[in-house]
């Protein structure tokens, strides 16, 4: 595991993480959203890479996936490979990387959210899954938003709003998160 001083770590502040997408002849069927990278994702260049984010552990119980994945240190070509030919993507709504999500302003949020509409009409994936409610309401103005099924499609896709897996986000646990992530993934045919 790689150990970065809080002076390096905060050298990423700003850096992007590419988006995981299959090639452009492979289908996407389950697009997840993040609300933006964090410091250490960023300095693996990895999504959801910090230690106690439950993202790959949820998937896994969740069945999405069937090995488990330690982003810590950063995916692999074998590990984006293998969520590429599943057919599941990742990105974020906004693509600068912070220190934590509430230092994003609600205009990043909302240009954010416009710049996804792009991506998904690009990429066209079955099923979109935003992790997390507050930033999905902020992005896109849907205030009473709840998670589960959206009532409309977004750019064309099924839309999900789901728990965001951040250990800040301490009232959902592994499970809860899988049971939400399943969800969305049976509906894009993933499982």
């Amino acid at each position: 595991m790689p150990r970065f001083t809080r002076a390096e770590l905060e050298a990423f502040y700003d850096a992007e993480v590419p988006d995981l997408l299959p090639a452009p002849d492979q289908p996407l069927r389950l697009l997840f959203v993040g609300i933006n990278p964090g410091l250490w994702t960023a300095a693996v260049q990895t999504h959801f890479a910090r230690r106690g984010n439950r993202f790959y552990p949820a998937l896994l119980q969740a069945g999405i996936i069937d090995r488990p994945i330690d982003a810590g240190e950063g995916m692999t070509d074998a590990e984006r490979e293998y969520f590429r030919s599943r057919g599941i993507g990742i990105t974020n709504v906004v693509r600068r990387a912070t220190a934590r999500a509430d230092e994003l302003s609600d205009e990043e949020l909302r240009q954010g959210g416009r710049r996804l509409v792009e991506t998904i009409a690009r990429t066209r994936p079955k099923v979109v899954a935003v992790l997390g409610v507050t930033a999905y309401r902020t992005a896109f103005g849907y205030r009473r938003a709840v998670t589960g099924r959206q009532p409309e499609p977004l750019a064309g896709a099924e839309l999900w709003v789901v728990p965001n897996p951040s250990g800040l986000n301490a009232h959902e646990t592994v499970e809860s998160l899988a049971t939400a992530y399943a969800e969305a993934a049976r509906a894009a045919g993933v499982l």
